[in-house]
């Protein structure tokens, strides 16, 4: 293993702060909520703007793991424990990396008449008559889905005292924005006009509508650590140091890969080095120095996982 992790010994959290810009022009395209639209507040940089949210952010560092094409993980990060879900004719449905609720997944708890389920809350030794064994707990989760201890879980399907919140999250916002309004028409050219029936509703006619985008002084990418937290799951130090790894990793899959986030919302990073902004010369490693070290931190924790090479396989069926 070739990254040094010792300077964040007695540390409780690692902090990023990475300025991005947009690939081209000035304007971006922000997330958008029901009955909200863009989520602006006011702060001491003026008006300010969640580009993008933690939950969103969270899935999006799992896509950077997943082979979509090939329905598995990407190469770097074979071996390490998932469920994979088949459906009834014994393809790939699923699996708790695509999951935004992970080993919670219906897909997963319905599987079999919930046979995985049960053998699950037995690993966990769950009772809803004791106080929950956290170790053992954070033992069952890191046996079929490493990944739950990074992005966090709710078994609530289980009990629900079962949780683990995210040691890794991350959000994106931009400060003192503003709005970039524009717009469009949709154009009909058979039939330009509305009349009687054939209404803008029906998909005809020509429809103008309006557009919001914005502009920022500045954005940035938040990334947290929880370093505390995934010392306390209390699994050794090969599984701890896999974990850690395996959230720099994400980040830097994340960064390394494809941040465009929306059609109108394509981001770069605006600097060379990434250097945490709490621990004085820690450096994010690069993909290909990260690669080499979670997967020989995979290969030394490979006797904690389930099934063959870390995967547990289910079916279900609809």
């Amino acid at each position: 293993m070739t990254i040094d992790l010792s300077s964040l010994n007695g540390t409780h959290q690692l902090l990023f702060a990475i300025r991005l810009e947009p690939v081209q022009g000035k304007r971006f395209q922000p997330t958008g909520f029901p009955d909200l639209g863009a989520a602006t507040y006011q702060t001491t940089e003026g008006t300010s703007l969640l580009v993008e949210s933690a939950q969103s952010m969270a899935n999006r560092m799992e896509a950077a793991c997943w082979d979509e094409g090939a329905g598995v993980l990407v190469d770097a990060l074979k071996g390490l424990s998932y469920v994979d879900v088949l459906g009834s004719d014994g393809k790939h449905l699923t699996s708790t990396i695509e999951e935004a609720h992970r080993l919670n997944s219906v897909y997963v708890e319905n599987a079999e008449g919930g046979k995985f389920h049960k053998s699950l809350a037995e690993e966990i030794g769950y009772s809803e008559k004791a106080p929950i064994d956290r170790r053992r707990f954070a033992r069952a989760v890191f046996k079929f889905d490493a990944g739950a201890l990074v992005h966090g879980v709710f078994l609530e399907s289980i009990g629900g005292r079962l949780r683990f919140a995210r040691a890794l999250s991350a959000f994106i916002e931009a400060d003192d924005v503003k709005v970039a309004a524009s717009g469009g028409v949709k154009n009909d050219h058979v039939q330009p006009g509305k009349e009687g029936e054939k209404t803008a509703s029906k998909g005809f006619g020509n429809v103008p509508f309006h557009r919001d985008e914005y502009t920022a002084r500045e954005t940035t990418l938040y990334a947290n650590i929880d370093l505390a937290q995934i010392r306390g799951y209390g699994l050794g130090v090969d599984a701890t140091r896999l974990l850690t790894v395996l959230c720099l990793y994400k980040l830097r899959a994340l960064l390394d890969g494809k941040l465009r986030l929306r059609t109108a919302c394509d981001f770069k990073v605006a600097s060379a080095e990434i250097i945490s902004t709490n621990i004085d010369n820690f450096t994010l490693s690069a993909q290909q120095d990260l690669e080499l070290d979670v997967k020989a931190a995979i290969e030394e924790c490979k006797s904690l996982f389930a099934g063959d090479n870390g995967i547990t396989t289910v079916t279900y069926k609809a």
